[in-house]
């Protein structure tokens, strides 16, 4: 008597198991673009500190810093540029951000602005903000 009964491999073929996994895996949906994003380096001296922040794209005309004793305050602007196809051409998917970003930070001493010097090349900005020299306590006699 013949059977048509065939052992059932104990493991599915690898193209099942990669198909299976395609299906499962997370997909990236495409919820929009990101917001431009101000990335910041922060390091400190003992007489200073020193501020890197990326701003790819920006014109320095449109950065704004602002100092007020310990918080230090970085605005940007990238305006749109209207892009036109010629020829009847039309944009078939536009990715670029086009908007304002704001960082503000406060630093464990205060900022001396009138020596505060900033500079903006290659898409990165670098603050170089001088501590306030700290006035040394005074002891005050009761009468």
């Amino acid at each position: 008597m013949t059977t048509h009964l065939r052992v059932l491999e104990p493991g599915f073929p690898a193209s099942f198991e990669s198909a299976l996994h395609r299906f499962f895996s997370p997909t990236q949906f495409d919820v929009g673009v990101q917001p431009l994003q101000m990335r910041l380096d922060v390091s400190e001296k003992d007489n200073a500190y020193q501020v890197k922040a990326d701003l790819p794209g920006v014109k320095k005309e449109d950065i704004n810093v602002r100092i007020d004793g310990n918080v230090v305050q970085i605005d940007a602007e990238i305006k749109q540029e209207k892009e036109t196809k010629g020829d009847g051409g039309k944009m078939l998917r536009s990715e670029r951000y086009y908007g304002s970003v704001s960082r503000n930070f406060s630093l464990s001493q205060d900022v001396d602005d009138s020596k505060a010097q900033a500079r903006y090349a290659d898409g990165v900005l670098t603050l170089d903000l001088p501590k306030k020299a700290t006035s040394a306590s005074k002891k005050v006699t009761v009468q």
